[in-house]
């Protein structure tokens, strides 16, 4: 399952929540800081690990 991470917009938390890629349109977890329901996804960058070398 992937790991997203989100940003409280009332008080700035930055937080991760696993959850699944179906789930993630309409998930709407709350900050585990505050309680707020007013957060937002925050994009993460990544990087691709691979057994090749370029």
């Amino acid at each position: 399952m992937p790991v997203y991470q989100y940003r409280c917009d009332k008080c700035g938390h930055v937080f991760e929540h696993t959850e699944h890629m179906a789930e993630h349109a309409t998930a709407h977890p709350s900050c585990p800081k505050c309680g707020s329901q007013t957060v937002q996804h925050a994009p993460t960058p990544f990087v691709a690990k691979t057994g090749r070398k370029s």
